[in-house]
C-alpha cells in the first residue's frame, strides 16, 4: 500500500472510530483550516484555491446546521442562527472575493472550535 493511501484509510478510520464529541471538534478544525486557507488564498490572488476552500467551509457548516439537535439544549436555536449567518457570510465572501469576511467568519468560529474541544475533552476524562 502507498503512502497516500495508508494515508487515507488511517484517516477513514479515525472518523470511524471517533466519538460524536471528537468528529464535531474534527468538523471544526477543518472549517477553520478551511477559512484559513480559503483566506490566505483569496490576499494571494487566487480565485480557484478560495472558491474550493469557501465551497468547502460552506458544506461543512451546512453539515453542523442540519445535524444540530434543536431539542437537545436552549442554545441549539441560536448556535442554528449562528450557522445561517456564517453561510450567508461565506456565500458573499466568495461571491465578492472578501478575505475580511472570511476572516470576520473564523474569528466568530475558533473560539466556537475551541469550545467545543473544551467540552469534548472534559466528556471523556475519566470520572472521580
Amino acid at each position: 500500500m502507498t503512502s497516500p493511501h495508508l494515508r487515507d484509510r488511517y484517516l477513514q478510520d479515525s472518523i470511524n472510530t471517533a466519538s460524536p464529541a471528537r468528529l464535531l471538534v474534527m468538523l471544526y478544525d477543518r472549517l477553520v483550516l478551511d477559512l484559513t486557507q480559503g483566506e490566505e488564498a483569496l490576499r494571494g490572488d487566487d480565485r480557484e484555491t478560495a472558491s474550493e476552500k469557501l465551497l468547502h467551509a460552506q458544506e461543512i457548516v451546512l453539515e453542523l446546521r442540519t445535524t444540530l439537535d434543536m431539542d437537545a439544549w436552549s442554545g441549539a436555536a441560536g448556535l442554528a442562527s449562528l450557522y445561517g449567518w456564517l453561510l450567508t457570510e461565506l456565500i458573499g465572501a466568495n461571491v465578492n472575493r472578501d478575505a475580511d469576511r472570511v476572516a470576520a467568519c473564523r474569528s466568530v468560529v475558533e473560539p466556537l472550535r475551541d469550545a467545543w474541544r473544551e467540552a469534548a475533552a472534559a466528556a471523556a476524562a475519566p470520572v472521580g
